[in-house]
């Protein structure tokens, strides 16, 4: 024991001979020191608006519809069936239509009709078309801004006319596949193979396995949980689930054996020869057992004659008949 007496324990951190109420105060005080000022600095930022955000128009800046016709009668005159004056009837014409793309048109009008107090989407650079679009259409496009599109400087209104579409549910200036091929050049020769899918025919559109506007994906191709998706919900039969599943189809996916858009190999292959194509994984298979043994061989037969279930089967492990 000590000479003078019993040592009382100290609590954890808490240095000895200090009371250990005096850290709990200091470090309360911190905390609302440090509070204090996030609190004033988000005071302050709120004191101005954004980089880049726009001043918001004053209800009297609207002209309304009926005084952009005064001067646009033949653009107003065919804007009645479009679908963004659709949804201004839907709302008891509440809506704005022309001012709603093109801005408050009141500065555009006391102007005389001066062309730089007024939003012209034929004048404005990609990225401020895009922006605009984006105001009303972001949740259906979240993606647009990460898209190949967006990045190449191809805007909204380099594939979509408001004023003169050709296709009036989706403003398009031309029908798919034309629009497509106007800058995909390099892909229009491949549905002119032998075998390929038939785009030209209308029968799939490239918007059936591509979104333009931007996915997660590479070449914008839609997402889907499991990416073979984009085939099977045509060619159901290849989809599955099977007991005994092609490691390939699912490792690699469908474009592992075959080329979407089009081939001069049946069933759109990458090689034109069936054991080829299998023996760039299975040449220890057909080197070793009795597929390299006389009739019958993998070089007289293909690997499908016996292999017939072959993107999975319920019924045998190696696919067979």
């Amino acid at each position: 024991m000590h000479k003078n007496g019993p040592v009382a324990r100290s609590p954890i951190g808490a240095a000895p001979g200090k009371r250990p109420g005096l850290r709990g105060c200091f470090m309360l005080l911190l905390g609302a020191s440090m509070l204090c000022a996030s609190a004033m600095a988000a005071a302050a930022s709120g004191a101005k608006p954004a980089n880049g955000q726009a001043k918001e128009a004053a209800p009297s800046d609207y002209v309304g519809t009926d005084t952009c016709a005064t001067c646009h009668a033949e653009v107003a005159k065919g804007f009645a069936g479009n679908p963004h004056n659709k949804i201004a009837e839907m709302h008891g014409k509440a809506g704005v239509t022309c001012e709603g793309c093109h801005g408050p048109g009141r500065a555009h009008v006391e102007g005389g009709g001066d062309v730089s107090k007024i939003f012209d989407p034929a004048k404005a650079t990609p990225k401020q078309v895009d922006e605009k679009c984006l105001d009303c259409h972001a949740g259906t496009h979240p993606n647009f801004e990460r898209s190949p599109h967006a990045k190449a400087g191809v805007s909204c209104t380099s594939c979509h006319s408001i004023h003169a579409s050709q296709e009036s549910a989706q403003l398009l200036k031309a029908s798919q596949p034309a629009l497509c091929y106007q800058c995909h050049t390099d892909v229009k020769p491949s549905f002119d193979m032998p075998f390929h899918h038939k785009v030209n025919e209308g029968l799939v559109k490239c918007g059936d396995c591509h979104d333009v506007h931007g996915t997660f994906g590479n070449s914008s191709l839609k997402s889907t949980a499991d990416q073979n998706l984009i085939c099977t919900k045509c060619h159901a039969e290849t989809r599955g689930p099977f007991v005994y599943e092609h490691a390939a189809v699912k490792a690699e996916g469908c474009m592992g054996c075959h080329t979407p858009h089009g081939s001069q190999n049946a069933r759109l292959l990458n090689m034109p020869n069936i054991n080829t194509l299998c023996n760039q994984c299975h040449s220890p298979v057909a080197a070793g057992t009795v597929h390299s043994m006389n009739a019958g061989s993998s070089e007289l037969a293909p690997c499908t004659s016996c292999h017939t279930y072959i993107h999975g089967s319920n019924m045998n492990q190696a696919f067979l008949r």
